[in-house]
């Protein structure tokens, strides 16, 4: 294994003992179902670059290309023998039956439906995290972790997870856990970007507090920091799936805006300084932030991929960061236009008080193992 791109140096996953690589290779590219994305032979090619590498932590969805990128996940990693050392996430949620509201959702009723399926298209006996891939707005979030503690006292799941819910929710879900004994919460996926940074308010302080690690998704803005698109007329130069998707109503797909375009332009600034593509230089950014634990990147190809991999093989100097932090500067809504310095100067008595900050978790170097964690 290369220790040029810094995957193998693993960390723990939350408040677990579950050691994971700081970048997740994303698998909703995993077929062509959707009108873009990677053929089976492709597919494989990413795979391969990305354990090579060191990585082994696999992030994928029930319905990803309608069930396609699990399945042919599964496939690669019994092909190469990998599954002990494989840490397979995937979701569930969405319905792939039209006219049953119970085949899809949050309740127990498609988790226990859900949970079967993903386990038959992987081919495997447990399931290493399993997520609820987005809040349904009407399932109790006592109902969710305790079918979800039942599924890891059954044995078919080990660590449990959340993804597109509210930190109110996320919150609640955790206490409920702790205080009733089930399984906790190991992980937060959100979507966090150099473009999208509303998890900074609530998410980073709920993760790093109570031991709920962040795996970001979409690093490179669906692919708008990868430096694929340019402004134009017509909104940008190539295809791609943020002009496949335009018409969609998804907001993972809705990049393509005069404060992002200023934001690229920063970005590929930074990038030729520092000798890096703009996607190397994106990724980074994210991983190194509070609270994040991994990184997720997927690829349609295997170059994309392999130039994606190097994103941990250097740093980003303090001033070339600060530009990135400040092109990308989200606003304060209430109540947090209220916790700036001069509002906290008021409480403190113009006193200098600061809390101390936290990272997603200390390295701890393990000599003469063949490994860091």
């Amino acid at each position: 294994m290369s220790r040029k791109t810094g995957l193998d140096r693993y960390a723990t996953l939350g408040r677990t003992g579950l050691k994971v690589s700081p970048l997740a290779l994303g698998t909703m590219t995993f077929g062509t179902e959707w009108g873009w994305g990677a053929d089976k032979a492709a597919a494989r090619r990413i795979f391969d670059a990305y354990t090579e590498a060191g990585g082994n932590f696999f992030d994928t969805a029930d319905l990803y290309t309608n069930g396609t990128a699990e399945t042919w996940l599964g496939e690669f990693i019994a092909e190469r023998g990998l599954r002990q050392r494989a840490v397979i996430a995937t979701k569930f949620s969405y319905n792939a039956s039209p006219g049953d509201p119970n085949a899809g959702g949050n309740g127990r009723k498609n988790i226990l439906r859900a949970v079967e399926g993903s386990l038959r298209r992987l081919g495997i006996d447990a399931i290493d995290l399993y997520i609820l891939h987005t809040w349904d707005r009407v399932t109790p979030a006592e109902e969710v972790v305790r079918t979800l503690d039942d599924l890891v006292r059954a044995g078919k799941v080990l660590h449990v997870g959340l993804s597109n819910v509210p930190a109110w929710y996320s919150a609640r879900a955790q206490t409920i856990a702790e205080f009733r004994g089930y399984e906790p919460i190991a992980a937060l996926q959100l979507e966090y970007s150099l473009v999208e940074r509303n998890v900074e308010h609530e998410f980073v302080p709920l993760s790093t507090e109570h031991g709920m690690g962040i795996m970001a998704w979409s690093p490179l803005a669906s692919g708008l920091l990868s430096g694929k698109y340019r402004p134009s007329a017509a909104g940008d130069e190539r295809a791609g799936r943020l002009t496949v998707m335009r018409g969609s109503s998804n907001p993972g797909f809705q990049k393509l805006t005069q404060r992002n375009w200023a934001i690229v332009a920063e970005l590929e600034a930074v990038a030729r300084e520092l000798g890096r593509g703009m996607a190397e230089v994106a990724v980074n950014w994210v991983a190194n932030r509070p609270g994040v634990a991994s990184v997720i990147v997927g690829a349609t190809t295997p170059e994309q991929i392999s130039a994606t991999l190097t994103a941990l093989s250097f740093a980003i100097p303090e001033p070339l960061a600060a530009r990135l932090d400040a092109a990308s500067a989200s606003e304060r809504p209430f109540p947090y236009s209220f916790f700036g310095a001069e509002i906290q100067g008021m409480i403190h008595g113009g006193a200098a008080v600061a809390a101390k900050r936290r990272g997603y978790f200390p390295e701890v170097e393990i000599s003469g193992a063949g490994a860091s964690v």
